[in-house]
């Protein structure tokens, strides 16, 4: 008889885009994490259009674990839309983004996944970013506070390995596809209350390859994606008023404060 898996607690969403180099390190990475914290878990590959050997490789750790699933695209669709694609395809209660390129230790914010028990979002902040060149710690500095004072939050970083509860995120009406979605999604959440906790990180050299967040497009999909929360949070009324899932943290915390 077949040992039956049990239900994952945290889908790793791990969208790849030509990363023949990192994606299997990567997928190794994760899993032996999970099994670190013990923590039930699976990966929902998402091969967003690759042309070398990227697909190969997934399916080469598809069959030698079964917590890891693939999702294909046809062609490129973007980081953002992929990440919605493996929230569609997560059977986990909790969702995570790491990205194919294998920049990211799985085990600095897998260390954090208790930490849903009090609060619906868990955000990584780096704290060693000298491992990032002065141009690229500048732009996110630059970054954070046209962010942090636009929307009138205090957000240490916005674009790292964030761990939701699903339940969160499947209550949002509106879902950015461009490079601005993680910060979309953190704006939305936090500005209609729920719970959420910052914690320190710790990001690695990018071993193989080109980072594609800083590139014209990109910057051009992170333009569009502000200029259209900010119309949401600050102009459009419907964004007012908000009933919390009955599975988040903030709906049942705030259940017990009022009764």
């Amino acid at each position: 008889m077949t040992k039956k898996q049990p239900k994952p607690a945290l889908s790793v969403i791990m969208p790849a885009l030509n990363e023949e180099e990192n994606i299997g390190l990567a997928i190794k990475n994760s899993l032996a994490a999970f099994d670190r914290f013990s923590i039930p878990g699976e990966i929902v590959a998402i091969n967003d259009g690759s042309t070398d050997h990227t697909q190969k490789i997934m399916e080469s750790w598809r069959k030698k674990d079964r917590r890891v699933r693939i999702v294909r695209h046809a062609s490129p669709m973007g980081v953002g839309a992929s990440f919605w694609d493996g929230v569609d395809h997560a059977r986990g209660w909790s969702v995570v983004m790491l990205p194919g390129d294998n920049e990211n230790d799985p085990a600095e914010i897998f260390r954090y996944h208790d930490l849903l028990n009090s609060v619906d979002i868990v955000i990584p902040f780096v704290f060693n970013k000298q491992v990032r060149s002065l141009f690229r710690n500048g732009l996110s500095f630059v970054y954070r506070f046209i962010i942090n004072t636009t929307f009138l939050v205090y957000f240490n970083y916005t674009n790292g390995t964030v761990i939701y509860r699903k339940a969160a995120l499947d209550g949002l009406e509106f879902r950015s596809s461009g490079f601005f979605f993680q910060t979309d999604i953190l704006i939305r959440l936090v500005k209609r209350g729920y719970l959420f906790a910052e914690v320190p990180y710790r990001l690695d050299l990018r071993k193989d390859g080109v980072s594609k967040a800083v590139t014209f497009p990109s910057f051009l999909q992170v333009c569009r994606g502000y200029l259209k929360l900010v119309k949401d949070i600050h102009f459009d009324s419907r964004t007012k008023g908000y009933t919390y899932s009955g599975d988040s943290v903030t709906h049942q915390r705030r259940n017990t404060v009022e009764n």
